[in-house]
């Protein structure tokens, strides 16, 4: 367990230097500055309730001489005594693993679920049905430019997962108290993040930064011990024999297989749910991708250009309809692109990316709106991946396969839009005008209608005429829902085990790592290595 001192509500005016940081700090100890020993920044937020005056404030955790005597003696309640307990893994079980535990995908949480048991020994197997991450961009890369579709490898499936090409946001509202978020950062840092992940109020990676450290992820869990398989899809389960049916003809064991697909694995959802393994449909949101200009966002919330001390800005809506929907906004990606996101032919969809400096001249966002599995019109399981389907195709039709976009005046208007005005797209693979508003149900385009004009009163501009539209925003999350027990184990099949977004456990990158993270313990406390 760590002793430390924590300073915490340490605010500064922006921009400032290390040096202005280090005497505030000595100032609020009432310590001279050679009795500071150390200091660690563990938050830094944006203060903007005066702008175009700004802030940050910080909370530090500090080393000292004389620790005992300052405590003792500490002036106001933002100077504490805490005590941190570092992550921990179980001490390991005693029941026999009949073969190696192969993990299904390498997304955040098949790669954090492979690392930690990699590193306790127990050489996990990792079965990717695309690429490798250097070769999955490539195939990326070669679709926005030609867009001819790889259906394994694209920006839903491949190393690192979906995550992987968007704009690496790794902030989470999943309660922490074992642990396993700080071991995330401090993981992601180790392998080539930027050290202000650990403490800036909303961290981010990038694309360009993340491929890197998904690659050094799979070098280091290689060297462990662990073996990755890529262009591996599980085709089929043989229950009894405890194997695995990998591209429709090898037959792979597994002491225990982990499930970490992902969201967008609708065929594996759909060979789990031929064999009766238990799962519900969820709600999801879908909607549409909006593009402002960056400068249009920086004004609206730091009241002046940000300058070179401050970084793209960076918004979240959420709006409550009369009709009782909720619109917000989702992974919304500064100075970022949106990108063609498909995974299936004649099916269109798109997400939102950023590189690691946002330096694009467009912000971006999700705006959608919740359905419910009273929307799929079935109480089937697999209803939500249908009613996903549905979007896609219309969207891939509104744009003859192309993205569609659309001037959210013209959304308005219910017409296609014949040019560009004020906002020009920053768009990944080929897009073309098109009625965006057309590919969803009319309750749907509706609220997606009212939604940006309500949220028009808190950004001014942000419903403005010439805003651009792009659709569809269909992979929010998972559509299914895989029950596990609080083991993290299938009651159906004793030795699957559900994990990440794609089996509705996780919403991101970094809750998507930590239930890997989650799923690996319960596999070390039943089973020795």
């Amino acid at each position: 367990m760590n002793h430390m001192i924590r300073v915490s509500q340490l605010k500064l005016s922006i921009p400032h230097t290390k040096e202005q940081l280090e005497k505030k700090l000595v100032r609020q100890l009432h310590i001279r500055p050679e009795e500071l020993i150390s200091y660690q920044i563990r938050r830094q937020s944006l203060d903007a309730r005066k702008k175009p005056e700004l802030f940050y404030v910080y909370t530090v955790d500090v080393k000292v001489k004389n620790e005992a005597m300052l405590l003792k003696h500490k002036k106001g309640s933002n100077v504490s005594h805490i005590e941190e307990r570092p992550y921990q893994v179980p001490p390991h079980g005693t029941e026999k693993l009949n073969g190696r535990p192969v993990i299904v995908g390498s997304g955040p949480a098949g790669l954090f679920c492979a690392y930690v048991l990699a590193k306790e020994g127990y050489r996990p197997l990792v079965l990717e049905r695309g690429a490798d991450v250097e070769k999955r961009k490539s195939d990326v890369d070669h679709f926005w430019e030609t867009g001819v579709l790889n259906p394994d490898s694209n920006v839903q499936f491949g190393e690192g997962g979906a995550g992987t090409f968007s704009d690496g946001k790794l902030n989470t509202l999943v309660k922490d108290k074992n642990g396993r978020n700080r071991f995330v950062l401090e993981t992601f840092v180790k392998f080539g993040a930027a050290e202000d992940i650990l403490y800036v109020q909303k961290p981010h990676i990038g694309t360009d930064i993340l491929i890197e450290v998904v690659r050094k992820m799979r070098e280091e869990i290689l060297r462990l011990g662990g073996e990755f398989s890529f262009h591996s899809q599980v085709t089929d389960l043989l229950v009894e024999q405890h194997c695995l049916q990998v591209n429709g003809t090898e037959e792979i064991p597994a002491g225990v297989a982990v499930f970490a697909i992902g969201h967008s694995a609708r065929d594996t959802f759909e060979m789990l749910n031929r064999h009766q393994l238990p799962m519900r449909a969820k709600s999801f949101a879908v909607g549409v991708r909006v593009e402002h200009p960056q400068e249009l966002i920086d004004q609206s919330q730091y009241g002046r250009s940000r300058g070179k001390e401050l970084p793209a800005a960076a918004y979240k809506l959420t709006e409550k309809l009369t009709n009782g929907r909720g619109v917000y906004t989702f992974c919304m990606c500064p100075g970022g692109y949106v990108v063609n996101a498909s995974s299936e032919e004649h099916r269109l969809a798109v997400n939102g990316m950023s590189y690691s400096d946002r330096a694009g001249k467009n912000a971006n966002s999700a705006v959608i709106v919740t359905v419910t599995p009273e929307d799929f019109g079935s109480d089937d399981a697999l209803a939500g991946i249908a009613f996903q389907r549905k979007l896609e195709e219309n969207a891939w039709k509104a744009g003859q396969g192309k993205v569609p976009v659309q001037r959210f005046e013209d959304f308005r208007k219910n017409r296609i839009s014949t040019e560009y005005g004020t906002v020009s797209p920053c768009i990944k693979g080929a897009y073309t005008l098109a009625n965006v508003r057309e590919i969803f149900p009319k309750e749907l385009s509706l609220s997606l209608e009212d939604g940006i004009l309500a949220m028009d009163h808190k950004i001014r501009g942000f419903a403005g005429e010439d805003v651009l539209l792009s659709g569809v925003e269909s992979r929010t999350s998972s559509p299914v829902r895989i029950e596990r027990n609080e083991q993290c184990v299938s009651e159906k099949i004793s030795w699957i085990y559900p994990c990440g977004e794609g089996t509705g456990y996780a919403g991101g990158i970094t809750s998507a790592a930590m239930d890997g993270i989650k799923v690996a313990e319960e596999i070390i406390r039943r089973y020795e290595s």
